[in-house]
């Protein structure tokens, strides 16, 4: 199956070629089969290479690539435990999306344009996963960012949406700047930038060497802005602009995990770098903490689910600031479960209610949409951390994990722990239950989603249930299946997370079924039994909360600091530079170009006698000059 593994991303991009070429003339049910069809084909060949992968890394050279000097890059993929899970969650996942836009995009008028973006940014994702050298990586890593662009603004004619996609492929910018000098700082050290080359020497290197943090640092920065980390993450939550199987991609098994990935990838660097593990276990915590207290109190379905990515996503980065590489990519896994599942039942949600995404204005669902309501649940479950379900055990892993490193950043993430049960049950119990709130209009139009949604979402719900098995915890299991599987590349690190005692393991199992069981209630008792359905009018709303629900105006401070400044510079160059300076040096030297053809215009006048004039003249210049030196 390795010989065969170029087919995984070649077969999205052939689908994009197909449906691209076939445009509007592209029948809607031809356009979606290409597309589903051909993401289903790379995870048939993913899940092949994974039943059949080699003990050993294998790499698959398609062709030579830049051979410059000393600079050698050959077009190369790399099949190993950490690219095969990575293969199965983008295809598998992505397949699951596709079919559910077939139902969800079916009134779309640019419906065969969607899955040419979609398998696009497939393609791109299977590259980055796939590369056995940063450049290969960073090809898909951009690649991924321009179809975030294009997905995101896929509805171009509202010009919010516009906004939205220039901001996100503006901030990715950012961190993508840092990620290519990494490379380039790479290559200057190491003498290559190809995995194999790289590692090894990384292994043996001491730790803390001033250009191996800066190396280590410059990559973090570029994982901030793909997996929307402190301080740039802002992209995520407004990336909500495009249509919901996009949010469920970008959130769930594509480019929010690439930042991630790539630090799992290079984790013997940053075993090398422990300096570098303390920044990122650092601000994962903070960037858990912070966007959880902004998804307490908004208001939009997909919004919370949003900053629920974000906060999850800081979860996964504090694991790694641990050295819990494979336990971090246990959450991954888990997580594009439990969070595909969710985005796409809130699809399903605003679908039944016309477009509607304000959870005040729902409620009462779980009649209309039983089949919805029943998936939510599970992916609700799922994310709080609640046995049996996906996120129990990925979670406590973590926790468990950053116990035994750093006892205060442990707190922090058993606070977001708690917060995250608590503004996902607020939202459940607000779309599903009491009365609904809505028109009678949408109360009259509400049904349940056809087959080709609701099939992606019963998966989905499975997946979420039984995906944590793969990691049980030593006081139920002596194999953690998926770590035991990872091993060979990305185990956790030994001197920088140190395995719980079995005692710690019971005590954190029976303190988080306790403590969610409390939220749990307080919640149902809050917003079912009360109905305290949260009020439109700021007035009546606390300082904390009112900072909250403007997401504590990080975008307006941005907007003061970095935008409006750099507008009011890009006014002045247009306005002032651009004009006088630049357009008048260009004015002068016209001038005096014209000037200057003029006189030497008559010069060339055709007079006869200016000619022996200037022969004379000549002539005697010429004699004086001699005469006198």
């Amino acid at each position: 199956m390795i010989d065969w593994i170029w087919l995984v991303p070649v077969f999205p991009l052939l689908g994009f070629l197909l449906i691209s070429l076939g445009g509007k003339q592209l029948p809607k049910q031809a356009a979606g089969f290409i597309g589903s069809a051909t993401v289903l084909a790379s995870f048939l060949i993913s899940l092949g290479t994974f039943l059949q992968l080699p003990a050993e890394p294998t790499t698959v050279t398609l062709f030579p690539w830049i051979h410059a000097g000393n600079f050698h890059v050959d077009f190369s993929f790399l099949v190993d435990p950490v690219s095969a899970v990575m293969l199965l969650i983008v295809t598998g996942v992505g397949f699951l999306i596709h079919v559910y836009s077939i139902g969800y995009m079916s009134h779309d008028e640019a419906f065969a344009r969607f899955f040419s973006y979609l398998n696009l940014f497939v393609f791109f994702m299977l590259l980055l996963v796939l590369g056995d050298n940063y450049l290969v990586l960073f090809t898909g890593w951009e690649g991924v960012g321009l179809c975030s662009y294009l997905l995101i603004g896929f509805w171009f004619k509202h010009p919010e949406y516009n906004k939205a996609a220039n901001k996100a492929f503006i901030m990715n910018r950012i961190g993508d700047l840092a990620f290519l000098l990494g490379i380039i700082l790479t290559f200057v050290h190491f003498g290559s930038i190809t995995f194999s080359e790289v590692f090894p020497i990384a292994k043996n290197a001491a730790t803390n060497q001033p250009v191996i943090i800066a190396i280590t640092l410059l990559f973090f920065i570029g994982a901030t802005g793909k997996s929307a980390q402190l301080p740039l993450y802002t992209w995520l939550p407004d990336a909500m602009a495009g249509p919901t199987p996009v949010s469920a991609l970008i959130h769930a098994a594509t480019m929010v995990t690439a930042g991630l990935y790539m630090v799992v990838r290079s984790n013997l660097l940053y075993s090398a770098a422990p300096f570098t593990l303390e920044i990122i276990g650092i601000v994962g915590t903070a960037t858990a903490l912070f966007a959880a207290a902004i998804a307490l109190t908004q208001t939009d379905i997909k919004k919370v689910l949003a900053y629920s990515t974000v906060s999850q996503l800081g979860y996964m980065f504090a694991a790694l600031g641990c050295g819990a590489y494979a336990s971090s990519l246990f959450h991954v896994t888990t997580h594009a479960f439990f969070k595909a599942l969710l985005f796409l039942a809130a699809g399903s949600v605003i679908h039944a209610m016309g477009g509607e995404q304000d959870i005040r204005k729902m409620g009462g669902l779980r009649k209309k949409l039983p089949i919805t309501y029943a998936v939510f649940l599970i992916g609700t479950l799922a994310i709080a951390g609640v046995p049996p379900f996906a996120g129990f055990f990925s979670k406590d892993e973590i926790l468990a994990y950053m116990w035994g490193h750093n006892r205060v950043l442990f707190f922090f993430l058993a606070v977001t722990s708690v917060m995250t049960a608590f503004y996902m049950f607020r939202l459940f119990f607000l779309t599903f239950f009491g009365g609904f709130r809505g028109t009678h209009e949408q109360e009259h139009h509400l049904h349940e989603s056809p087959a080709a949604m609701t099939f992606p979402l019963i998966v989905l719900a499975v997946l979420s249930t039984l995906g944590g098995f793969m990691g049980l915890p030593s006081i139920f299991s002596h194999h953690h299946a998926l770590r035991e599987f990872l091993e060979p590349v990305a185990a956790n690190a030994s001197l920088m997370a140190v395995e719980p005692s079995h005692f710690f393991e019971w005590a954190l199992i029976a303190t988080s079924l306790v403590v969610l069981a409390i939220v749990i209630v307080y919640a149902y008792n809050r917003y079912v039994k009360r109905a305290n359905v949260p009020s439109g009018s700021e007035q009546e709303w606390d300082q904390l909360s009112r900072w909250s629900y403007h997401k504590f105006y990080v975008d307006e401070f941005y907007d003061a600091l970095f935008v409006r400044p750099l507008r009011a510079l890009g006014g002045f160059f247009g306005r002032v530079f651009d004009p006088q300076v630049l357009d008048g040096a260009v004015t002068a030297v016209s001038a005096g170009v014209n000037g200057a053809s003029g006189l030497l215009r008559r010069v060339q006048a055709g007079g006869i006698g200016f000619y022996i004039f200037l022969m004379v003249f000549g002539i005697i210049a010429i004699l004086v000059y001699n005469l006198v030196l």
